[in-house]
């Protein structure tokens, strides 16, 4: 439950913050948070791109090694 009210509260924050008219006190941030996704996005790209590369190495290492497992059983089966 706390954590749905202060997700709640984040979200209002950030439509709060970004509204681009005079509401009371707003902040008016909607343009740097528009560049900062510009910037952000080609690096946030090459962070998945690189985290996806890692995973997608391990699962081939994984499937060799369940190879060898498999034939490793194999040749015991057939002692």
């Amino acid at each position: 439950m706390v954590a749905i009210i202060i997700a709640i509260l984040c979200i209002a924050f950030f439509v709060w913050s970004i509204l681009p008219f005079e509401f009371p006190m707003s902040l008016q941030w909607g343009e740097y948070i528009l560049s900062f996704l510009k910037g952000g996005g080609p690096i946030l790209a090459a962070l998945i791109g690189l985290v996806s590369f890692f995973i997608g190495v391990a699962d081939i290492k994984d499937k060799i090694e369940e190879k060898k497992e498999e034939q490793e059983a194999q040749t015991e089966e057939s002692k």
